[in-house]
């Protein structure tokens, strides 16, 4: 049995997901495409301090309605006989209930939530014995592989193109992962 560390956002949640949010609130017109950095800030050419008082009103909802990747609770479903799924994200605290009931209304089954307030998760990748990893942002996709020795799964996203490292496997769907995943185990066991 696997211990799975599994990112949230981005990962189980449709990458999409801030699209329409940010097109509606900063009067843009974006595409999921145009989204080419993990740094918001950047790609709306706003203030740090602008986008989290914009964070601070949206999060909440963004989370709350946010749609499943394709194909992730399919996934999960069949892994969670086989598997423990560690849930670790950058989710800051606050957030817990309204994490909490989108898993319950999704019905994603889950052995542990971990919301770590920002995006370093080395230490709960450590304390968490996590087997494998499944990421969407490059930075910490290739800290993890490379700190803990562990593959990470990176979900291919505009925004995380930058080369990757050999323990790094991108993939671009939760299918993908799941072939990866059933074949690094096999190999594990011989």
């Amino acid at each position: 049995m696997l211990r799975l560390g599994i990112d949230i956002d981005g990962t189980v949640t449709d990458p999409k997901t801030f699209v329409p949010y940010l097109n509606k609130s900063f009067k843009k017109s974006l595409t999921y495409n145009d989204l080419t950095e993990y740094d918001l800030t950047k790609v709306l050419n706003i203030s740090e301090q602008g986008f989290w008082k914009w964070m601070d009103e949206f999060e909440p909802i963004i989370y709350k309605e946010a749609p499943l990747a394709p194909y992730a609770k399919e996934v999960l479903d069949e892994w969670k006989l086989q598997h423990q799924l560690y849930f670790i994200s950058a989710r800051r605290e606050h957030l817990l209930d309204i994490t909490y009931n989108w898993f319950k209304e999704n019905e994603i089954y889950y052995h542990h939530i971990e919301l770590i307030g920002h995006h370093n998760k080395l230490e709960a990748v450590k304390q968490n014995e996590i087997s494998i990893f499944f990421e969407d942002k490059h930075d910490n996709a290739c800290m993890i592989s490379e700190e803990h020795d562990i593959p990470v799964i990176l979900f291919n996203t505009p925004y995380n193109q930058d080369p990757i490292p050999k323990g790094v496997i991108r993939v671009n769907n939760w299918l993908e992962a799941k072939k990866w995943v059933n074949h690094w185990s096999d190999v594990k066991v011989l």
